[in-house]
């Protein structure tokens, strides 16, 4: 009861200072660089206006402007669909899959795929602008993934889900696009030409989106390190290197920057804080062998993050890295929550997804089910909850194709590893369904 009493202030700051959240300039809207919309109170989740079937499995995650809602899929479409409606308004084709997020500047709108080209795409028409080639896009591969037989060959990193997610960099001069690449790299384009301005080697694919605060770009790698990059020059400032063993290597969630503070999680596995302009080790929190594939979101010296094998949305002080509360799910937590009012939004990967107020310390929440989840949760799901050793059914889960057999059974549940946007009062997300969802608040 003390606690509640203490974060009252914190609910009436929320709710008067809440209209101010959105910082980006009105013609970028960056994929994960501001998680916090506009919003009053506590809004748990209403009914679901409409959904829309794509037919692929959807890992991309949405963005809106103007009335219309954009979102890639696994089929190799980007769709664009009337916010109101759920009627399509246009869909552009790609060669593979689309699992990177998009972003938009001006009327154009940015995306990659598996085919290996990312795209520039005219908002209104749907028409194409430009395509870069890569080096090409594929999934994370490495000998032994979790410890995994065949020993011998590369295997694709099942919980590799994401590509990186073009953002929008502007100065006084121009505009550029800036992203990751399997291939290694990061890079800068032309935001109008899609001409190569500069390329920045890594030593591993690069999947993670970066974040830009400032002039510093911020990006994690498969080869364990997060970069602070020049924007404008593709120099690297600083480097920060998180551990490397078999199962535990990786960056893939992207930064959160507030305060002269980098926050960012890595599969090694801990969440980390570090002094934005040193790359210093401020503080890090043990997630109990638990990946964080999650990008996290601060509000209030507060950060929220989800966990993946403890199941958790974790709320953590952002000043000295204590844990304050969790809030369990029933599976892993990937998707990357977004905030509205004093209420926080996420998906997990049983398919539920959830409103939790973060003024009741985790005890006040509601969720909706895909319909698939609804469908099968009782026959791969013991007592609610995800466990691969249940839905393995005495399989051998040293061997790499019996995990992955396990992992085809968690996406009959239609997992929601798509972060949520919110827009008009409506929050909108992706599933391995198939089904991109608008759900009323």
């Amino acid at each position: 009861m003390k606690r509640l009493l203490a974060l009252l202030p914190l609910y009436f700051f929320l709710v008067i200072n809440n209209s101010f959240a959105q910082k980006n300039e009105p013609s970028i809207i960056n994929s994960f660089s501001d998680r916090v919309f506009p919003g009053k109170g506590y809004l748990p989740l209403g009914d679901i206006k409409w959904k829309f079937k794509t037919d692929g499995k959807i890992f991309s995650s949405p963005i809106a402007k103007n009335g219309i809602v954009f979102i890639g899929s696994e089929d190799g479409f980007l769709y664009a669909i009337e916010e109101k409606s759920g009627n399509l308004k246009w869909k552009f084709k790609t060669n593979g899959a689309i699992h990177s997020s998009p972003s938009i500047y001006e009327n154009t709108i940015f995306f990659g795929s598996f085919d290996g080209c990312y795209y520039a795409v005219n908002t209104t028409t749907g028409k194409e602008v430009w395509k870069f080639k890569t080096g090409g896009e594929n999934w994370y591969s490495d000998l032994r993934i979790l410890s995994t037989e065949p020993n011998n060959k590369p295997m694709d990193d099942l919980w590799d889900f994401y590509l990186s997610s073009p953002v929008v960099y502007k100065d006084n001069k121009s505009a550029s696009v800036l992203f990751g690449s399997s291939d290694g790299n990061v890079y800068s384009l032309d935001a109008k030409k899609g001409s190569l301005n500069w390329k920045f080697k890594t030593e591993g694919p690069i999947h993670s989106t970066p974040v830009l605060d400032k002039n510093t770009l911020y990006i994690g790698s498969w080869d364990a390190k997060l970069y602070a990059i020049n924007c404008k020059t593709g120099k690297e400032k600083w480097k920060f290197t998180t551990e490397d063993k078999i199962g535990f290597k990786g960056i893939q969630s992207s930064v959160a920057v507030a305060d002269g503070m980098v926050y960012f999680g890595a599969r090694d596995p801990h969440f980390f804080a570090l002094d934005s302009e040193t790359g210093k080790l401020i503080w890090k929190y043990d997630a109990e062998s638990s990946w964080i594939l999650s990008s996290a979101v601060i509000l209030n010296n507060i950060i929220y993050v989800g966990t993946s094998d403890t199941y958790a949305l974790l709320a953590l002080d952002s000043k000295t890295g204590k844990e304050l509360y969790r809030f369990r799910t029933s599976g892993y937590v990937y998707s990357s929550p977004a905030i509205s009012g004093n209420t926080i939004y996420f998906g997990d990967f049983t398919g539920n997804f959830f409103s939790l107020d973060i003024l009741s310390l985790g005890k006040i929440s509601n969720f909706i089910s895909t319909d698939s989840r609804k469908k099968h949760a009782a026959e791969i799901l013991k007592n609610d909850q995800l466990d691969f050793t249940y839905a393995a059914k005495n399989s051998d889960l040293s061997q790499y194709k019996e995990t992955k057999k396990v992992m085809d059974e968690f996406y009959k549940l239609g997992p929601i590893v798509s972060s949520p946007f919110i827009s008009n009062n409506t929050i909108y997300f992706g599933s391995t369904d198939g089904y991109f969802y608008a759900i009323g608040l």
